[in-house]
C-alpha cells in the first residue's frame, strides 16, 4: 500500500495550493493565472469558471470569488497553451529567435472580473510584491479571448487604448465588427449575421415559418435576436414568441424567466421548432422546467419533444440534457464554427496524462480541475489522470480549437513578420500596435492553408450543421450533417449515416396556420401575425399555382380561363365548325352529293336537249340554273373549317351571286308562263317584245353584284375571334349586317315574285306544268330562309355556320328536287311521255277538259283567252324560239266563233296550233 502516503501527500499539496490561489484571488485578480515565459507574451482570457458569488453584497472594490467550474473552459486554455508550444518549435520561430510566452486568466463568465484581467494586461511592467509570475515584467503584445460578446465587447474598449491586438474564437456579436469602434477587435469566426442568415435559410428549407426563440440578455444575444428577427421576417418566417433570459445563471430572476419560457414553450403547441442562442446551462434549467411542468399537467414527457435550432453558444454542450435524453428532448440541430485537426490536442492530452502533477505547476486551473475531480471520484494517481483527460476530451469542442489555433498561428506569424528585422528579446522592443498592423496585412498560414482578416476582421469560413444523437445510453454526439457556404447561403449535406435524419425533419411541421394548397391565397386578419391565416379559393380566371400564396394570379382572360379554387390557367378551346365534327361530315356529304347530281343533271339534260321535256324546261337557262347551283353549293362548303379573312368574304358574296342568278332564271321561266296566261292579247305584242330573258337575269345579277361590291369595298365581311367565357370561337363576322340582309332580301323579293307567277300558272298540263314545282321550290326557300333569320339573330358558337349552311343546302336541293329531278325521271323512266306526239295528246286533252268546264255561252274574248293557252304551250314546244307566235288561228276577222259548234272549234284551233 505504497500509494496511500503518495495519494494523501498530493491531496495536501492541492489543498495549499487551492488555499493560496484562492487568497490571491480575493487580493488580487492577477494572482489566478497560466503563465510561461517568452520573448513575446500572448494574454488569453478565458472563461473557466461559469459565474461569480454574487451573495455577499461589499461596497468595497474588490473581486468577487468564482463558482461553477467549467472543464469545457480549460480546454480552450489547453488549446491555446499546446499551440503556442508547438509554435516554439516550428522553423519560423526558431529562425527569428524568439519565443512565444503566455498569461492566461480568468473571465469567470463575469464583465468585472474580465475588465480586471484586461487591466493587468495593459498595466506597465511594475511587479508587485505579492505575484510571483515570471511574466509580469514583459507586456502583452496581443490577447487571445472572449468568449462571450458582451465581455468581448468590454475588455476591447480597453484594449483600443494601447491598440493592443484582441482575437477572439467565439465572440460573434455583429457590433463588434465596426472597425470604427473596435479598431483591434479580431475574430476567426463569422459573425452572428451569418449565422442567423444560415438558421432562416434552413427554417426556411424545411418550411418551418412559426417558431419560437429563447436567448440570453447581452450584446451576444440580443445582437443575434434582432438579426434573426430581421432575417426571418424576409424570408415569411414569424416568431410565435421571444424569451430573453437573464445573462447572469445564478441570478434571482433566472428562475421566474426560465418558468416563464417553458410555460411559452408549453401553450404553443403548434411551435415545433425553436431558436435558442442561450447559454448551456439556461438550456439545462429551461429542459428541466420543461419536463416537470408537462409532466405536473399530466401529459407524457414525450410532449415536450421539439426542434431545438442551437446556435454556437451551446450547440457542443452536451451538459443541456441533465437527466433527460434526446427521446425526451426531440431533435437538437447545432450550428458549430468550421472544425480542424484535432491530432495535435489529442497528443497534447495525452502527454498531459503521461507527465502527471509536474505539468499542471504553472497551472491553477488544472490544479483545481484535478482537486474537483479527486473530490469527486477518490482514485488513485493513475486512474484520477486518466479519468482528468477523459473528461477533458469529452468537453473539447473540435471548432474552438480550430479557431484558437487560428488566432495562435495568426499572432505567432505577425511577430514572426516584425522580428524579422529587429532584436525582440529586449522588452519594448515591439509595440502592440506593430503587431495589429502585421495581422492586417499579410495572411498566415494553419497546417498548410492561407488564412486572412477580412475588412471587418473576421474570418469567414461558414458553418457546420450538426445533428445530436445518443450513443451508448446518454452519451451524446454531434455528427455533422451539412456545411452551410455563406457566400452562396445554400447546404450541402455530408456523407454521414445521420445526414438522412436530418433531411427527415421535414416532415416535422411547424406552422401557425396549415399550408393553403395551390388554388387558394393566404389572408390573414388584421393584428396578426402574417404566418396565421386562413385559406381562400381563388376566384373565377385567377390561380395560385404555389403553396402559401399571398395573392392569386391573374389569368391572361384573351386566351386563358380557371374556375375558382385553379391552380393553372386552362387555356381556352378554340372552336369553329371543324370539318373533323361529325355534324360538318354529314353537310359536306350532303353538299358534294348535292354537286355530283347536278352533274350528272346537267349531263343529262345535255344529252336530251332537243326532247320535249328538256325544252319545257327552259333549255339553255336549265343550264345556267345547274351552273349556279354548282356555285351555291361550293359556298356552303365554304362555312365549313377554320375561317380566313378571305373565305369570310367569298362565302357570302358566291352564294349570293349564284343563287340570285340561279333565282333571276326561274324569274324568266314564271313571267314566260305569266305573260302567256294571265295578259289580254292586246298586251302580248308589246310585252312580248319588252320580254327578253338573257336581259331579265343579267339585270338581275348586275344589281346583285353592285349589293355584294358595295358590301366588300365598304364593310366587307372578316374573321374575328370571338372571346367567351371559356373559348375562343373564330367565326366570320359579316361586317355589315344591313349588307347582308339586303343581299337576302333581294334574292327573297326574286324568290316571291317567282312564287307568285308561278301560282296563277299551277293549272297547266300536268306532264309539263312548271309552275307547281317552281310554287313549291320557291315556298321551300322562303319558308327556310324566314326560319333562319330569327335562329342567325338567337343563335351563337361554331354551329351558327352550320345553320346558314343547312338553309343554303335545302334550298338548292329544293330547286334541284323540284325543278329537275321530275324531268329526269320522265326521261329515264317515262319515256313515253318525251315525245311529240304525246306531247300534242296532253295538249288536246288539257284543251278539251279545258272547253268543258267552261260556259255554254263563250265569247270571243274567251276564245282569244283559249288561244292564249294554246300558244303558251306551243312556245314551250318551241323552246328555240319560246317568243316567236306558234298560233295562227283560221277565223277571219269578224267572223264570230261562237256560231261555230263549240267542241269543233276547238279541235280546229288545237290541230292548227300542234301542226309541226
Amino acid at each position: 500500500m505504497a500509494w496511500v502516503p503518495l495519494v494523501m501527500s498530493f491531496q495536501i499539496m492541492f489543498f495549499l495550493i487551492i488555499l493560496e490561489s484562492g487568497h490571491a484571488t480575493e487580493t488580487d485578480p492577477r494572482g489566478l493565472g497560466a503563465t510561461a515565459t517568452g520573448d513575446i507574451i500572448i494574454g488569453g482570457i478565458f472563461s473557466i469558471h461559469e459565474d461569480v458569488n454574487k451573495d455577499n453584497i461589499s461596497f468595497a472594490p474588490q473581486p468577487r470569488p468564482c463558482i461553477r467550474f467549467q472543464e469545457r473552459g480549460l480546454t480552450r486554455a489547453l488549446a491555446m497553451i499546446n499551440y503556442i508550444e508547438l509554435l516554439n518549435k516550428s522553423p519560423p520561430l526558431t529562425a527569428a529567435n524568439i519565443t512565444l510566452g503566455y498569461r492566461i486568466l480568468d473571465s469567470c463568465s463575469d464583465v468585472s472580473t474580465a475588465l480586471r484581467a484586461t487591466a493587468d494586461f495593459i498595466q506597465q511592467p511594475d511587479c508587485h510584491a505579492g505575484s510571483n509570475t515570471s511574466t509580469s515584467g514583459q507586456p502583452v503584445m496581443a490577447v487571445i479571448g472572449a468568449t462571450h460578446s458582451e465581455i468581448s465587447v468590454a475588455i476591447a474598449r480597453q484594449l483600443t487604448l494601447k491598440m493592443i491586438p484582441q482575437i477572439s474564437y467565439a465572440s460573434t456579436a455583429v457590433i463588434l465588427s465596426d472597425k470604427s469602434r473596435f479598431p483591434a477587435f479580431m475574430r476567426t469566426i463569422p459573425n452572428d449575421k451569418h449565422q442567423t442568415a444560415a438558421m432562416v435559410s434552413l427554417l426556411s428549407s424545411y418550411g418551418w415559418n412559426w417558431v419560437g426563440v429563447v436567448t440570453t440578455d447581452g450584446d451576444y444575444g440580443r445582437s443575434a435576436l434582432d438579426h434573426f428577427v430581421s432575417q426571418a421576417s424576409e424570408k415569411g418566417i414569424c416568431v410565435a414568441f421571444k424569451s430573453i433570459l437573464p445573462q447572469s445563471v445564478s441570478s434571482q430572476d433566472v428562475s421566474s424567466a426560465i418558468t416563464q419560457t417553458a410555460k411559452t414553450i408549453f401553450n404553443n403547441p403548434k411551435v415545433q421548432v425553436i431558436v435558442s442562442f442561450a447559454k448551456p446551462t439556461h438550456m439545462m434549467y429551461l429542459y428541466q422546467e420543461l419536463r416537470d411542468q408537462i409532466l405536473r399537467a399530466g401529459h407524457s414527457v414525450e410532449t415536450m419533444r421539439r426542434v431545438w435550432v442551437a446556435s454556437d453558444s451551446w450547440s457542443s454542450s452536451s451538459s443541456v440534457k441533465g437527466n433527460l435524453t434526446l427521446k425526451d428532448i426531440g431533435y437538437i440541430v447545432g450550428f458549430t464554427f468550421k472544425s480542424g485537426d484535432l491530432s495535435s490536442f489529442l497528443e497534447y492530452l495525452s502527454r498531459l496524462e503521461a507527465a502527471g502533477p509536474e505539468y499542471i505547476r504553472n497551472n491553477p486551473f488544472l490544479q483545481e480541475f484535478y482537486m474537483q475531480l479527486n473530490a469527486h471520484k477518490g482514485s488513485g494517481d493513475t486512474e484520477l489522470e486518466s479519468e482528468a483527460v477523459k473528461t477533458l476530451r469529452e468537453n473539447t469542442d473540435a471548432d474552438t480549437v480550430f479557431s484558437i489555433e487560428m488566432a495562435v498561428s495568426a499572432i505567432a506569424q505577425a511577430v514572426e513578420s516584425v522580428c524579422r528585422s529587429r532584436d525582440c528579446k529586449t522588452p519594448g522592443t515591439v509595440q502592440p500596435w506593430e503587431v495589429l498592423k502585421a495581422l492586417w496585412m499579410q495572411e498566415f498560414k494553419l497546417r498548410g492553408k492561407s488564412y486572412r482578416f477580412d475588412n471587418r476582421g473576421d474570418i469567414n469560413l461558414g458553418y457546420d450543421v450538426s445533428l445530436w444523437r445518443s450513443e451508448k445510453g446518454n452519451l451524446y454526439v454531434h455528427d455533422v450533417v451539412a456545411e452551410y457556404h455563406p457566400h452562396t447561403n445554400i447546404f450541402t449535406h455530408t456523407n454521414h449515416s445521420s445526414t438522412q435524419q436530418f433531411w427527415d425533419l421535414k416532415n416535422i411541421i411547424s406552422k401557425c396556420s396549415n399550408s393553403c394548397v395551390p388554388g387558394e391565397f393566404k389572408k390573414t386578419a388584421e393584428g396578426q401575425h402574417t404566418c396565421c391565416y386562413e385559406c381562400i379559393n381563388c376566384t373565377e380566371n385567377y390561380y395560385s399555382n404555389n403553396t402559401d400564396m399571398d395573392q392569386c394570379l391573374s389569368c391572361d382572360t384573351d386566351t386563358e380561363w380557371s374556375a375558382s379554387g385553379s391552380s393553372t390557367c386552362t387555356p381556352k378551346t378554340l372552336l369553329y365548325f371543324s370539318w373533323q365534327d361529325g355534324f360538318a361530315v354529314v353537310l359536306l356529304v350532303f353538299a358534294a352529293l348535292g354537286i355530283v347530281l347536278v352533274f350528272l343533271v346537267s349531263a343529262l339534260f345535255l344529252h336530251q336537249r332537243d326532247t320535249p321535256v328538256v325544252k319545257a324546261a327552259g333549255g339553255p337557262l336549265s343550264q345556267i340554273i345547274l351552273f349556279s347551283l354548282v356555285f351555291s353549293y361550293i359556298s356552303a362548303v365554304l362555312f365549313v373549317g377554320r375561317p380566313s379573312a378571305l373565305q369570310c368574304k367569298a362565302r357570302q358574296v358566291l352564294f349570293g351571286i349564284s343563287f340570285t342568278l340561279c333565282v333571276s332564271c326561274i324569274l324568266v321561266k314564271t313571267l314566260q308562263i305569266l305573260l302567256a296566261f294571265q295578259f289580254n292579247p292586246e298586251l302580248q305584242e308589246v310585252l312580248r317584245r319588252l320580254y327578253q330573258p338573257y336581259v331579265i337575269v343579267s339585270i338581275c345579277v348586275a344589281l346583285q353584284a353592285v349589293t355584294c361590291t358595295c358590301w366588300l369595298v365598304l364593310q366587307s365581311p372578316y374573321n374575328y375571334i370571338n372571346r367567351q367565357a371559356t373559348t375562343l370561337l373564330e367565326e366570320c363576322h359579316e361586317g355589315s349586317y344591313l349588307a347582308f340582309g339586303v343581299m337576302l332580301g333581294y334574292i327573297a323579293v326574286l324568290a316571291f315574285v317567282c312564287f307568285i307567277c308561278a301560282f296563277k300558272g299551277r293549272r297547266l298540263p300536268q306532264h309539263y306544268n312548271e309552275a307547281k314545282f317552281i310554287t313549291f321550290s320557291m315556298l321551300l326557300y322562303l319558308i327556310s330562309w324566314m326560319l333562319f333569320v330569327p335562329v342567325y339573330v338567337t343563335t351563337s358558337g361554331e354551329y351558327l355556320s352550320a345553320v346558314e349552311m343547312v338553309v343554303i343546302l335545302i334550298s338548292n336541293y329544293g330547286i334541284l328536287s323540284c325543278h329537275f329531278f321530275p324531268k329526269c325521271y320522265v326521261i329515264l323512266f317515262k319515256k313515253e311521255q318525251n315525245t311529240k306526239s304525246a306531247f300534242r295528246k296532253h295538249l288536246y286533252d288539257y284543251s278539251n277538259n279545258t272547253t268543258n268546264s267552261s260556259s255554254v255561252s263563250v265569247s270571243v274574248q274567251q276564245s282569244s283567252s283559249q288561244q292564249s293557252v294554246i300558244s303558251a304551250l306551243s312556245f314551250s314546244v318551241h323552246a328555240a324560239n319560246p317568243l316567236k307566235p306558234a298560233v295562227e288561228t283560221n277565223c277571219r276577222a269578224g267572223t264570230s266563233c261562237t256560231s261555230l259548234n263549240r267542241g269543233s272549234f276547238n279541235r280546229h284551233c288545237i290541230r292548227r296550233s300542234t301542226s309541226m
